[in-house]
């Protein structure tokens, strides 16, 4: 395929359904979209980059492309929740505020620079058809050395996947993530890891996360950037 203005195929960002998210997101879905050995694995992620409430440190914490659940085992100080169904979120139980908001429409995120200690976006990163410009914004948003987690799965909608996540495998999906942080800039260490077990006798989900920090205003300066071993321009 060739490249388009964005540096992609051309054709990477099409999905099999293009009529508005808002009409396909409209009726609530108060249920999970990954089995529960790969909620444990995100949850136990979340627990072991200190981003829930278990850490003792306070913490503001924003969810993107959010539900009714975010797998947090315990609740930060502030969990602030964006997603496209005000019903889903306002059944979220830890977050502490909600905002609902197509971020396929406009990927602005409503907050001040450097409001927040982590972003989250769980098993929804393939149904962006902006990313780069909306994990600029989560940069922007994130306190210096401040977490961005990305996990995601083989499971989708498969109408609202774009075409270039649905095509590749997951080795290759997490090399389509990382290259985002790289090209959204603002970012470092970026690192993919396979969360639930990788023997050939499991049978659930797979869990993925590529994790980053966001880059202090030395590094920065320094021309800081995403970067990993894995790192790869998507096939």
């Amino acid at each position: 395929m060739n490249e388009s203005k964005s540096g992609y195929p051309d054709g990477f960002f099409e999905r099999g359904d293009s009529a508005p998210d808002a009409i396909f997101y409209l009726p609530p879905r108060l249920v999970t979209h990954i089995d529960n050995a790969a909620i444990r694995a995100v949850s136990e992620l979340y627990e072991q980059l200190g981003i829930d409430g278990s850490s003792g440190n306070r913490s503001r914490v924003l969810d993107v492309m959010s539900s009714w659940v975010s797998h947090l085992r315990s609740a930060p100080d502030e969990l602030v929740v964006l997603g496209m169904n005000a019903s889903e979120l306002a059944a979220n139980s830890m977050a502490t505020e909600r905002i609902v908001q197509d971020l396929n429409t406009d990927p602005v995120l409503p907050f001040a620079d450097e409001s927040f200690d982590a972003v989250l976006c769980c098993v929804s990163i393939d149904y962006l058809v902006r990313p780069v410009e909306v994990l600029r914004e989560a940069a922007r948003v994130l306190r210096p050395e401040g977490q961005i987690v990305i996990t995601f799965s083989n499971r989708c909608f498969p109408s609202k996947a774009i075409r270039g996540w649905l095509e590749t495998d997951d080795e290759g999906r997490g090399a389509i993530v990382i290259d985002y942080l790289r090209r959204a800039g603002g970012f470092d260490g970026a690192q993919l890891s396979l969360r639930t077990p990788a023997s050939r006798g499991y049978r659930g989900d797979p869990l993925y996360a590529v994790t980053a920090r966001a880059v202090t205003a030395r590094a920065a300066a320094a021309g800081g950037n995403a970067t990993s071993p894995s790192s790869s321009r998507p096939r």
